[in-house]
């Protein structure tokens, strides 16, 4: 039997049983067991003050090298870039929806002064950039926490992705899903990562849930992220999808309070994902991205 680890929220128990569902129907026994992360602990402290590279993987990664567990299963948007020595993504089954959505109005029947929650420096930035005059507040917690709080009218809109909402059967609660033209998503946002020690045999098994098109195009999303200098905390956005035959990457780094960004885009052969990622990097930070991430560390 294979233990699976995964943080204890309602998303995060999803996404196992989804997982373990899929092992079951090739044979594989499992037992889920449940691993508070930082992330989970600091609830009360916006994400970008906390700071702590992995603090949604770090705990799984540990109980993995520990042998714990056998099998951790993030979301792939919340792994750092690096994958620790002695670990591997075994496999990152088929992505759901891989944008962003607005619950509660949409954003054009936002009123000047709004109160949006979002604790993503990514979301704020590209929603201010459209929208200056709305007010963006830090909301944390689980999904069902940070609906209640827009329920109880501690803001006027939140910013969540559509996937979680989905997977979770709270599509209905969705005012607006928002195209990647407007709000470029996180690198690998709607996908699954199963995560092994790398000489284990439970690789090999759960390598069959890969899903080819969206590793190499989250491979490539991973890699402009990392060209940027990692982390999921960065005010910056990427995607990639298969047109035609090609790989066509997008992405955007965003000042904050939405004073501007910097947008790429590039087509790439698939074999050419991680290269072509990390090149479009490059141009995200020569042609603005360096000054405005070069501030935010400053």
């Amino acid at each position: 039997m294979l233990v699976i680890g995964s943080r204890g929220s309602q998303l995060a128990l999803w996404q196992s049983r989804f997982i373990a569902e899929k092992l079951k129907e090739r044979g594989v026994d499992t037992r889920i067991e449940v691993i508070k992360t930082t992330g989970d602990k600091v609830l009360d402290v916006a994400l970008s003050k906390v700071g702590t590279k992995g603090m949604f993987t770090k705990e799984l990664e540990e109980a993995l090298l520990e042998k714990r567990i056998d099998i951790a299963v993030h979301s792939l948007k919340d792994m750092p870039t690096e994958v620790p020595e002695r670990l591997a993504i075994a496999a990152i089954p088929e992505r759901a929806d891989h944008r962003d959505c607005v619950v509660g109005k949409r954003i054009g029947e936002l009123s000047q002064g709004a109160r949006v929650g979002t604790s993503s420096p990514r979301r704020a930035a590209q929603l201010q950039f459209w929208r200056p005059d709305l007010v963006v507040e830090p909301v944390r917690g689980n999904v069902d926490t940070r609906l209640r709080k827009l329920d109880a009218g501690l803001y006027d809109a939140i910013l969540l992705a559509a996937a979680g909402l989905g997977r979770l059967g709270w599509g209905e609660r969705i005012a607006e899903v928002l195209p990647v033209s407007v709000m470029c998503p996180a690198a690998g946002q709607g996908a699954l990562s199963i995560e092994t020690r790398d000489d284990d045999p439970a690789f090999e098994v759960c390598a069959a849930l890969d899903h080819g098109a969206t590793h190499v195009a989250v491979t490539a999303e991973r890699a402009v992220l990392a060209g940027l200098g990692g982390g999921c905390l960065l005010p910056a956005g990427a995607y990639a999808e298969f047109r035609e035959g090609r790989l066509h990457i997008e992405a955007v780094v965003a000042a904050p309070h939405g004073k501007f960004r910097v947008t790429r885009e590039t087509m790439a052969d698939a074999c050419d994902a991680e290269r072509a990622g990390r090149a479009l990097a490059r141009e995200l930070l020569d042609g603005g991205g360096a000054g405005i991430l070069e501030a935010l560390a400053g």
